[in-house]
């Protein structure tokens, strides 16, 4: 027996064009496999002029986004408008409704989502955004379900598919970093403004999401340490590749016995390590833990259609768990825990240099690092006339120390560029 559901959705872009696309093409198969029916009554846009990738009946459409909420036949609110506001009070007002709510939204989520699930529990209907991180690829549920039973060690993700791609025609064909964005814009991979893609603000985002939900401690937006890839050179990579390095932009989090870290940064990442062969704008999360050992999660990241899969996904979720006519349980439960400062996150650093090939430099160099207490694990030398470029490699230290050291070199006469810095994945990370 099929059961009709009406939906309202907020937001018709590239998602949500690509989903109401798919409700209406596949909606005989999503009827046979699931007993639902998805019936779009009421789309809050921002331009009603606006050309739409599906038939818009009259009526449909509606500039006025809290008619979304308030129109009685709308059961299920879906949000993917994008952005903090006015999507936090749609979705909060919809939950407040007693409606269900999926959403797409990562920024919001990083920013309120202690607030917005804690709502979703009062009223007791669900809130679900399985397509807030990594597009396509299941993660949200398998972190919240699946893997609730297992004390989540590391968490480490490629989940910005725009830097990926960046980074990986940068080292398969030499391209610089400006004309590796040029034809990210070009390919529609990179919005026509990069900066939060670029300056991992986009990864950062998704990094607190998973950190949350694989610790159970809620790290939001802010206590995330963010670094974006626009330093990172043809010449960064070419080394790294020497070194038996792929660079990549990786969200990086973990619980250690001083409580949890999470950041975001351009990473050397060991060849022989799965992260490092994922090519393109494919997204890929990394999940280690004491039972399971490791599980990677990879495929597309991005675009409406993955995307898309991903919120019909928890709209059937949603559906069905409303229909049940029971409470819903609340998914998550967040526990105080302790946030490391990053400057006493231990890391290795990978850094080149322009220097005066003098006698006694690299004396220097090494008594900078000795003094704030870094040690180095290699050094390659290679001369250019009166100048010698260095790259170094240390041992794990302190961020504090290691920015010390570094600020110890750019003291130094003899050095004259202090060039890119980019941290190295330890072997046990």
């Amino acid at each position: 027996m099929e059961r009709s559901i009406g939906i309202g959705l907020l937001g018709a872009g590239t998602v949500g064009g690509a989903l109401v696309s798919r409700l209406i093409g596949d909606a005989d198969a999503i009827a046979a496999k699931t007993g639902l029916t998805f019936d779009v009554r009421k789309v809050g846009v921002r331009d009603l002029t606006r050309e739409r990738p599906f038939p818009v009946t009259e009526g449909l459409l509606t500039d006025r986004l809290t008619d979304v909420i308030d129109d009685p036949t709308v059961e299920l609110v879906v949000e993917l408008m994008g952005g903090l506001e006015p999507a936090g009070d749609l979705v909060l007002a919809a939950l407040d409704a007693g409606k269900p709510v999926v959403s797409a939204n990562k920024e919001l989520i990083a920013a309120r989502g202690p607030e917005l699930i804690a709502a979703a529990e009062r009223t007791g209907v669900p809130f679900l955004f399985e397509a807030a991180v990594g597009g396509g690829i299941p993660i949200i549920r398998p972190l919240s379900e699946t893997l609730a039973g297992e004390k989540i060690d590391r968490v480490l993700g490629i989940v910005n598919g725009t830097t990926n791609f960046i980074l990986t025609r940068m080292s398969e064909h030499g391209t610089s970093y400006i004309d590796a964005l040029s034809e990210a814009t070009e390919l529609g991979y990179a919005e026509p403004d990069p900066a939060a893609d670029v300056s991992g603000a986009d990864a950062a985002a998704k990094a607190a999401i998973l950190a949350s939900l694989a610790f159970g401690t809620w790290v939001g937006f802010d206590d995330v340490f963010c670094e974006g890839i626009e330093g990172i050179t043809a010449l960064d990579i070419a080394f790294a590749a020497d070194f038996g390095y792929a660079v990549k932009l990786i969200a990086v989090c973990e619980r250690t016995d001083a409580g949890v870290s999470v950041r975001v940064h351009p990473a050397m990442v060991p060849l022989d390590h799965p992260l490092a062969s994922i090519r393109g704008t494919t997204n890929a999360i990394f999940i280690e833990g004491p039972a399971i050992e490791s599980l990677l999660f990879a495929g597309p990241g991005a675009g409406g259609g993955p995307t898309a899969t991903a919120v019909l996904g928890d709209m059937i979720d949603a559906a069905r768990e409303t229909l049940a006519g029971a409470q819903v349980a609340p998914r998550i439960r967040f526990s105080p825990g302790e946030l490391i400062d990053f400057s006493e996150v231990h890391t290795e650093w990978y850094m080149r240099l322009l220097v005066d090939d003098k006698p006694g430099v690299l004396a220097k160099i090494a008594t900078g690092f000795g003094d704030a207490g870094v040690s180095i694990k290699s050094v390659l030398q290679e001369g250019v006339d009166t100048e010698a470029s260095l790259t170094i490699v240390t041992h794990s230290a302190s961020e504090r120390s290691q920015r010390e050291a570094l600020n110890s070199l750019r003291a130094i006469t003899e050095v004259i560029e202090v060039g890119s810095v980019i941290r190295v994945l330890r072997g046990n990370t």
